[in-house]
């Protein structure tokens, strides 16, 4: 007897990782390319618009920046968590210091004569996750776990390391005046770190 052997291939598609939405039509925001692909048309828009002179929220808050939580501020898990908020200023650059990898710059605000310690950080290690947590279509129960979530963030960050502050050329920068537009989390009222999403220097 012959024994006969038959194959049945059956029809299936193999996708990449992080590309499922093309077989299932669910459009998700994830780390790497994605962030890259929708700062430009996305995010820098829904950051633009809601940013607050960093001026006006200083001198309306008068020493509580949690003050002024309803009305400019978000919060990182909806309605707890960390309080972020989206500014915008123009200011001189007083200092960079790039000693330690997570660098900054200190920036004095045109015409504010507060006490507030102002500060946008230049990388190459960025702090917090203000930027992640100030987007309004990035919720944390988007994503199936912390670690994919961080990522966001991560991403993020090389994205403004690399359009914004390698951009700007931070080694020329001290001394002078530059427009930005970032965010910071709140934490205490007299230093504010703000992660810059756009730097024009003038």
């Amino acid at each position: 007897a012959v024994a006969v052997i038959v194959y049945v291939f059956t029809s299936a598609k193999i996708v990449k990782t992080g590309q499922e939405n093309l077989l299932t039509g669910e459009v998700k925001f994830s780390a790497g390319e994605s962030v890259a692909g929708i700062w430009e048309t996305q995010a820098l828009p829904n950051l633009n618009e809601k940013a607050v002179d960093l001026k006006q929220l200083l001198t309306e808050a008068k020493g509580d920046l949690k003050s002024q939580a309803d009305k400019y501020g978000k919060y990182s898990m909806g309605t707890s968590g960390e309080l972020n908020y989206t500014v915008k200023g123009t200011a001189t650059v007083k200092s960079v210091n790039t000693e330690k990898k997570a660098g900054y710059m200190e920036i004095e605000l045109k015409d504010y004569t507060g006490s507030e310690k102002i500060m946008l950080q230049v990388g190459s290690v960025y702090k917090g996750s203000a930027v992640r947590d100030s987007l309004d279509f990035i919720k944390f129960e988007d994503y199936t776990n912390q670690v994919d979530f961080a990522a966001i963030s991560q991403s993020i960050h090389d994205v403004v390391q690399k359009n914004v502050i390698e951009k700007a050329d931070i080694t020329t920068i001290t001394g002078k005046e530059i427009d930005f537009t970032g965010c910071f989390t709140v934490n205490g009222n007299s230093e504010i770190l703000i992660t810059p999403v756009e730097l024009t220097v003038k």
